[in-house]
């Protein structure tokens, strides 16, 4: 009788913690809202005018962004190897589309907005900074990625430092057209990977477009002229969160473009196409009410999460496209 009764809350005990470890990896499940850059601009400026300081607004939406990715709700999660989160993949997936865009903007820093042209000499902080974002966004142990993560983020704060001090001729930021089309040519390419993504939820038959317009050209390996694409079930939720957290990421450091370089769009006549894009990413941070991301068909009678990801997500890159047109234009 007495082992029954061990064995009894033994069982109990076991169902507390599994309820309470459920009930905790749905709260660091919860994504961080969206907040106000030119608020924390105005935080982290201390009163100054940071306006007239070029690069201030632009560095500060990448330190806050790169910050909330590890002090959101449980921290940084991809790389634990504990439970409750080692058994979570959507908030691990968020986390990742958030570091994609983190690493896209800290190369551009490194290798454009910081330096005049090609000859120039790069900033020694963002030198140091932009690799320590390329460490596995699941590496737990020596180092730890949050660990490499928050040392970028230290040397970003130094080369934001380095902004403000007007005797530093040597570290700037350049608010040039063609310094910001060159990274939007390269988001342009990180949207149209998830959209691609994304659509093939529902399967679909695709034909090769890869050496059109170019007849001379030669690729590698033979590919057959169409094949059918179709993403695992085991991949949706995660490809969807994934594109989400991007989105997410993108969506402040393009208002923090709006401010900085708000001359050179009223200048291309381009500041409303920046507001349409940012429009359409909002878009993506809506309420997901289902527990689960659905995957009907196209018209089918369950919704498509992936699809109206997708579909938002297309309205953005077109509209993205159609801006950097804009800002290569005389």
């Amino acid at each position: 009788m007495k082992q029954y009764l061990n064995l009894k809350w033994i069982g109990v005990g076991a169902v507390v913690l599994f309820v309470l470890l459920w009930l905790l990896g749905m709260y660091w499940s919860s994504e961080p809202d969206t907040f106000s850059v030119e608020a924390r601009v105005e935080v982290a400026s201390e009163g100054f005018d940071h306006q007239r300081v070029a690069g201030y607004t632009m560095t500060t939406a990448l330190i806050e962004v790169s910050d909330t990715l590890l002090t959101k709700r449980g921290g940084y999660l991809a790389n634990d190897v504990i439970p409750p989160s080692v058994f979570l993949d959507n908030m691990p997936a968020w986390e990742f589309g958030v570091l994609e865009m983190v690493r896209d903007l800290s190369r551009s820093m490194r290798n454009d907005f910081s330096r005049s042209q090609s000859q120039s000499i790069e900033n020694s902080a963002l030198a140091k900074a932009q690799p320590k974002f390329n460490l596995d966004h699941r590496e737990w142990i020596f180092p730890a990625a949050e660990s490499s993560y928050r040392e970028g983020i230290e040397l970003l704060i130094e080369y934001r430092q380095q902004l403000v001090k007007r005797s530093d001729s040597d570290s700037q930021f350049y608010t040039r057209a063609d310094n910001l089309r060159d990274w939007l040519k390269q988001i342009e390419k990180r949207l149209g990977s998830y959209s691609q993504r994304l659509s093939a939820s529902v399967g679909s038959t695709r034909l090769n477009t890869d050496l059109a317009g170019s007849p001379g050209a030669r690729q590698s390996t033979p590919v057959a002229e169409q094949r059918v694409v179709k993403t695992s079930w085991w991949q949706l939720d995660d490809n969807f969160y994934e594109a989400r957290g991007a989105t997410w990421a993108l969506l402040h450091f393009l208002k923090a473009v709006e401010i900085e370089f708000a001359d050179v769009l009223e200048d291309k006549n381009a500041r409303v196409s920046l507001q349409q894009i940012i429009r359409e990413l909002e878009a993506t941070q809506q309420t997901v009410w289902s527990p689960m991301i659905l995957n009907g068909g196209g018209f089918g009678m369950l919704a498509n999460h992936s699809l109206v990801m997708a579909n938002y997500i297309s309205r953005a890159n077109a509209a993205l496209i159609e801006l950097s047109e804009l800002l290569n234009q005389g």
